[in-house]
């Protein structure tokens, strides 16, 4: 593994949604931004996927700026195309007609080939009781993790 491997993640997805399957798809770039997201200048929060005409797309993901960029540069936050199959855009066609799912993207990562990847999940919006748990989960772990460690 390189020492400047890109994994830029989405943590509130995991926080707001319980996430069922996942799919890696590939994302469709300008040279700009793919220049960017190696340098780790992405975002994911408040970002969505969305599926129309038998096509995955992601709203609302930030990719900022290239700074060495002309007037060739990119917008920020445009939509971008996801490349996936036919199977999988069905499996996404399905979860996104169902009233209480979404698709959320997770992660951003460089794959071995040089190409930017980008994870997304179905989820199911959490409830605030849902939430409370997962806090309480969470900090009971670590409690339990500080013992074990003395």
């Amino acid at each position: 593994m390189k020492p400047n491997q890109v994994n830029i993640k989405n943590r509130r997805a995991s926080f707001d949604y319980e996430i069922g399957d996942t799919f890696t798809a590939g994302l469709v770039l300008t040279g700009t931004e793919i220049k960017s997201i190696r340098l780790g200048k992405a975002g994911l929060t408040d970002s969505y996927c969305i599926v129309q005409n038998g096509e995955v797309w992601v709203k609302g993901m930030h990719i900022a700026e290239y700074f060495y960029g002309s007037y060739n540069n990119h917008a920020s936050r445009r939509d971008r195309k996801l490349l996936l199959n036919k199977k999988e855009i069905a499996k996404l066609q399905k979860a996104y007609d169902d009233t209480g799912f979404t698709i959320v993207p997770m992660r951003i990562f460089i794959s071995e080939r040089g190409y930017a990847k980008l994870v997304i999940g179905i989820g199911r919006g959490k409830k605030q009781y849902d939430k409370r748990q997962s806090i309480k989960e969470r900090e009971d772990k670590r409690s339990i993790d500080r013992m074990f460690k003395k």
